[in-house]
């Protein structure tokens, strides 16, 4: 068996088109609501939040939505992003499967969220905004706004959840060094953050604390925007641009997935990799076996309710029906800051309750001893999100070698762990552990959940 092969798309592939999977789905997607009203909310009481593009792109339901010439003349510094099949695995693991994986982590930032922020930006600097506000976890969505940012000439102020501004430090110097502003969530910044710092003075914060301030912040000034990295619709229609290109590389590799596998916080990277094959199964097309995995101490999908909620914890969103824990949940410190969200995309959720998709977790542990081993065989240390679908994939491969079957196994590598050293040593010096959520918290959590059209 021969050494990795690597399957390249000329630049002139990029896509032109993103792809919209609600021109597909046998059901419309579930609209957002007002929280006082319970009704639908139009477009115009989104546009003090969001750019009047993207409010178009999150309602609409066309099959196809063009990409800006500008955002794919940026998009050519690192796309089409490669996919690989990983013979030095497969050889590894002692499978017959075959197993393929598109690898994000080329671009500047090192993840797939810049597929998104740099559409987000261009849409925003085009009405004349000029500052953008957000959240981020692990730091790459903070990391990619700020790139995003600086190509557009846009002020950037970026809210990164306590424990990761506290574990990633270069994270949050790679977004100053674009110019942006980080600042620890919960801050004394903001009437939510100074809110739970009142109760909870050593916070280690959240998402949804990180996502109040940031809203805060862009309803205080017409010239600014906020701008979201995962979760909606028009999120998850930008980074489509890998799964489109993953189609266009398995007609090189004269393949197709049996096995499409994403690990999920929000939902964008899974989206970006599944929605387009899962679009040509509904219209048709070949079938596919669809895996979200999450991780077991924010298990969104495998133990949240399919409700109504509010995307943040002072209630400032509106209110979206998706998988969730409850707004007012906060996860445990784990590395994969990533995936500490406490609710899934709506589009996303959707899918797993029509039943097109499963969902799986796992504990950090387990995941970056399948990282390592990864790393060992194919040369790229993964991050500690992109893990949980890395040892996705390897359980289905071992799967694979009991029963003796030749499966295509594909998942999003869709980030490298470069900024994640300090998770590495922790778990190579044996203090790395699997830490549980508190079920009573959960339950609070989920018991708090806004009783419209629940």
């Amino acid at each position: 068996m021969s050494d990795s092969v690597k399957y390249v798309l000329d630049e002139n592939e990029i896509p032109k088109q993103w792809y919209n999977i609600a021109a597909d789905l046998p059901e419309p997607p579930t609209p957002p609501l007002h929280p006082g009203t319970g009704q639908p909310l139009s477009s115009a009481e989104l546009e003090p939040l969001f750019s009047r593009a993207v409010i178009e792109q999150e309602m609409s339901t066309e099959r196809y939505i063009d990409i800006p010439q500008p955002v794919r003349d940026i998009y050519r510094q690192w796309r089409p992003s490669p996919l690989y099949r990983a013979r030095r695995l497969e050889r590894a693991l002692d499978t017959p499967a075959r197993i393929y994986y598109k690898y994000e982590g080329v671009s500047p930032a090192g993840s797939h969220k810049p597929n998104t922020a740099i559409a987000q930006a261009f849409y925003a600097r085009e009405e004349g905004t000029k500052r953008l506000t957000t959240e981020t976890g692990a730091g790459q969505w903070g990391s990619s706004l700020a790139l995003a940012g600086s190509m557009f000439g846009l002020d950037v102020e970026v809210f990164m959840v306590r424990v990761s501004f506290d574990q990633k430090p270069y994270r949050r110097a790679f977004m100053e060094s674009f110019g942006a502003k980080c600042i620890a969530s919960p801050s004394a910044e903001t009437a939510a953050g100074r809110s739970i710092l009142a109760d909870t003075p050593d916070s280690r914060g959240s998402l949804g604390i990180a996502i109040s301030e940031a809203v805060e912040r862009a309803l205080e000034r017409s010239d600014t925007k906020y701008v979201l990295g995962s979760v909606l619709n028009h999120v998850l229609l930008h980074q489509t641009v890998v799964g489109l290109e993953a189609i266009r590389q398995f007609e090189l590799a004269d393949d197709y997935p049996d096995t499409i596998i994403a690990c999920t916080g929000g939902g964008s990277n899974f989206g970006g990799i599944v929605f387009p094959f899962l679009g040509r199964q509904l219209r048709g097309g070949e079938a596919v076996d669809i895996l979200a995995v999450e991780p077991a101490n924010c298990p969104t999908l495998t133990r949240g309710k399919y409700a109504y909620d509010f995307g943040d914890t002072a209630h400032l969103t509106p209110l979206v029906k998706m998988h969730t824990l409850g707004s007012n949940f906060v996860p445990p410190g784990f590395h994969a800051g990533g995936l500490r969200y406490h609710g899934m995309a709506p589009l996303v959720s959707q899918c797993v309750d029509l039943g097109y998709v499963q969902a799986r977790a796992y504990h950090q542990k387990e995941c970056f001893e399948a990282g390592l081993e990864f790393a060992r065989a194919e040369g790229i240390l993964p991050a500690p999100e992109a893990n949980h679908a890395v040892i996705a994939a390897m359980d289905a491969a071992q799967e694979c070698k009991k029963t003796g079957e030749s499966r295509a196994i594909l998942f999003n590598l869709c980030g490298h762990g470069h900024f994640d050293m300090p998770a590495y040593m922790d778990y190579s010096a044996g203090k790395l552990h699997d830490q549980a959520y508190n079920e009573g918290d959960m339950a609070m959590a989920l018991a708090g959940l806004p009783s419209v059209a629940n």
